[in-house]
């Protein structure tokens, strides 16, 4: 059956993107019918180490983002010494459920430059019903901000055994900011000089099902507001192509509705699988049996698997960033975070660790040679560059096509990188083994 081509969500108004002007709307492409969904992490990781790179420029010019991230010794031991009810809005019983409560504070980091945007990025264990909750605050003109909650997060559903339905908190805008789904945006005006985490660890109480906290982190940025970006320079990668396993997310329309109305919209979940799939921390036989007995002739039951775990309930989608990496880092000794690049020079740097890129992006259908489609958010494996520098893609929309031998696509470097640097911001997740190096990132403002 041939899937239509959907129609192009029309350019917002500059009034609408002027604060924020890079997280328009999540969830509107699968309202309007279009292939895929946008989901939307200091120095790296101490527990990540580098290897040496003399290509990626230490100047950041007018695109500022800058990453931090603590784990291990930096983060506890915590003590619970407080208590906490909650009523998860998406149980039907509508049951008030006590919790005792540990909570982890990060420094207080000033980037150099005013934010508008931070997302943030956690990798955590949430045995039986424990849940973490990730929350940001910061300091706008001298004056403390309130604290924003950014998630609200377990491993599995609760029918699958876990705590809460996981999900992000509308609701939440003021003078100051909002919180678009997971992205932290500034109200026009307005900038945060600092900002800290605040990171809760949530047991219920009488139990010792204990979350643990393996790393916590932020991206934030300011981005100018241009709409195109000039072609970067060819970078270490050239002619290099990781063996990513290719996955369809069309040959999963219809599947589970009740998880972002099936496959159709499935691009987040079925990129993150994809990576997964390529480290081969994908998730196993018995652990998607429950896929497997509904559909017992389904070739790909990771991608479902997936689609149910990074599920934002309030969202109502499966293209929630941070979400995509913590279920990435759930994985044994998995790591996941989110973070922005500048171009596809730092992009590079990946792939020539031999390390696949998730990216975010939009574009209208004449925008990108070859997809075949348009679409106002959608996700997108970065698997490797041609001997000219054009990119190569395991793109899961690929031409609406059900078949998984149709995702591999050359895509021109300067238009992808215009579909992506200026309308997420270069927006990646970063998804390795935790013993796997990374490349060495940028000396000044370094973004991961």
């Amino acid at each position: 059956m041939t899937h239509p081509t959907p129609p192009v969500v029309p350019a917002v108004p500059a009034a609408a993107v002027a604060s924020p002007s890079r997280r328009v709307l999540l969830g509107s492409a699968a309202a309007v019918g279009v292939a895929g969904v946008a989901g939307v992490a200091g120095a790296g990781s101490a527990a990540a180490s580098s290897v040496a790179s003399s290509v990626v420029a230490s100047d950041p010019g007018d695109r500022h983002i800058s990453y931090r991230e603590w784990s291990g010794r930096h983060l506890g031991p915590l003590r619970f010494t407080g208590q906490r009810d909650h009523v998860d809005p998406f149980d039907t019983t509508a049951t008030s459920r006590s919790y005792d409560v540990a909570t982890w504070v990060s420094p207080v980091v000033r980037p150099g430059f005013g934010l508008t945007e931070l997302v943030a990025s956690w990798n955590a264990d949430t045995p039986g019903r424990s849940w973490v909750e990730v929350s940001v605050r910061g300091r706008s003109g001298g004056v403390a901000t309130k604290e924003y909650v950014l998630g609200r997060w377990c491993r599995y559903d609760p029918a699958q055994g876990g705590g809460i339905h996981r999900t992000s908190v509308k609701g939440q805008g003021d003078t100051v900011a909002t919180v678009y789904t997971d992205t932290l945006a500034t109200r026009t005006g307005h900038v945060l000089d600092e900002w800290q985490l605040v990171v809760r660890l949530m047991r219920p109480t009488g139990t010792r099902q204990t979350p643990r906290l393996r790393s916590v982190g932020a991206m934030a940025s300011a981005l100018p507001d241009t709409e195109r970006v000039p072609r970067s320079a060819n970078g270490r990668a050239r002619g290099r192509v990781l063996d990513v396993p290719t996955f369809s997310q069309e040959t999963h329309i219809g599947h589970f509705p009740q998880w972002d109305n099936g496959g159709e919209a499935w691009c987040s979940p079925t990129s993150t699988s994809m990576v997964l799939a390529y480290w081969g921390a994908g998730p196993r036989r018995d652990e998607t049996a429950w896929v497997t007995e509904a559909m017992p002739d389904e070739a790909d039951p990771q991608v479902d698997f997936a689609a149910r775990n990074v599920y934002d309930y309030t969202y109502d989608g499966g293209g929630n960033w941070p979400f995509n990496a913590a279920y990435a880092a759930s994985r044994p000794r998995m790591r996941g975070f989110v973070t922005r690049l500048r171009s596809l020079t730092e992009a590079e740097e990946f792939i020539a660790a031999g390390i696949p890129l998730v990216t975010s992006v939009s574009f209208e259908k004449d925008e990108l040679d070859g997809a075949g489609y348009g679409t106002n958010g959608h996700l997108m494996v970065v698997v490797g560059f041609t001997r000219d520098g054009d990119v190569v893609c395991n793109d899961p929309a690929s031409h609406l096509v059900r078949d998984n031998a149709q995702v591999r696509v050359v895509y021109d470097r300067e238009q992808f990188e215009n579909v992506w640097v200026p309308h997420s911001g270069g927006i990646v997740y970063v998804i390795h083994p935790e013993r796997h190096r990374l490349p060495r990132a940028p000396r000044r403002e370094p973004n991961w």
